[in-house]
């Protein structure tokens, strides 16, 4: 089946309340307590500081230089959602700026992110509307080529379907399975509570060599103490 020019209306959006308690988590602990996977590449930077943002997952396949479907998608965007945007070829041309930002804020958006250029970064800072991309680039686009909108997508290297949980902070971007939202917000609120623990020992001067007993395999492996 094409995958070009198709607009899936009704989608399964992950439980809010997953959603709401992995929004009160970093990217890094959700990538851990999700088994170290679903990361987008590194690449993928906030255009601001303190831009943060947690989500359900509206797909955008673009083409190269081409925004169209950036305006078909606004309007399958509900309140709590975020525009998750892939192109068909590598490009950086800047896709998004304040206008579609107003468009998209009117929505109820939470926020783009976008294997992409995006643009009016000063303007998007004072509106409050955040976005991680792959570029910042004020080169204009046409719209003239049919892409998607709610299919899956590969975003930066991550696999994202829509309704998936996208969580993003200055440490990068994780897509959470819809289907596993609830689990993997459990183990990530389990992990953070151990971390807890342990910077309160670390921060008493507790050496991570016995927290974590390592001084007995780092002597089977060989490591030598000279004086």
């Amino acid at each position: 089946m094409n995958q070009l020019g198709i607009v899936k209306r009704h989608i399964v959006r992950a439980d809010p309340l997953a959603v709401e308690r992995l929004s009160k988590l970093g990217v890094a602990t959700i990538h851990e307590a999700m088994g170290r996977v679903g990361l987008m590449k590194p690449y993928m930077r906030p255009v601001y500081n303190g831009a943060r943002i947690c989500g359900t997952a509206v797909t955008v396949l673009l083409q190269p230089g081409d925004n169209w479907m950036m305006h078909v998608a606004a309007e399958q965007l509900q309140p709590g959602d975020v525009a998750v945007a892939a192109c068909t070829t590598d490009n950086e041309d800047g896709f998004f700026g304040d206008l579609l930002a107003t468009s998209f804020q009117a929505r109820g958006a939470h926020g783009l992110i976008i294997d992409g250029g995006v643009r009016d970064v000063a303007d998007l800072e004072k509106m409050g509307f955040p976005v991680f991309s792959k570029a910042i680039h004020a080169k204009g686009t046409i719209k003239a080529t049919l892409g998607s909108v709610n299919i899956q997508i590969v975003c930066a290297g991550a696999v994202v379907n829509p309704g998936d949980v996208v969580v993003a902070d200055v440490d990068g971007v994780v897509v959470v399975p819809a289907a596993l939202a609830a689990q993997v917000a459990e183990a990530a609120e389990k992990r953070e509570s151990f971390e807890g623990e342990k910077r309160a020992k670390l921060a008493a001067g507790v050496l991570g060599l016995d927290m974590y007993n390592m001084r007995e395999p780092l002597a089977k492996a060989g490591l030598r103490y000279i004086d």
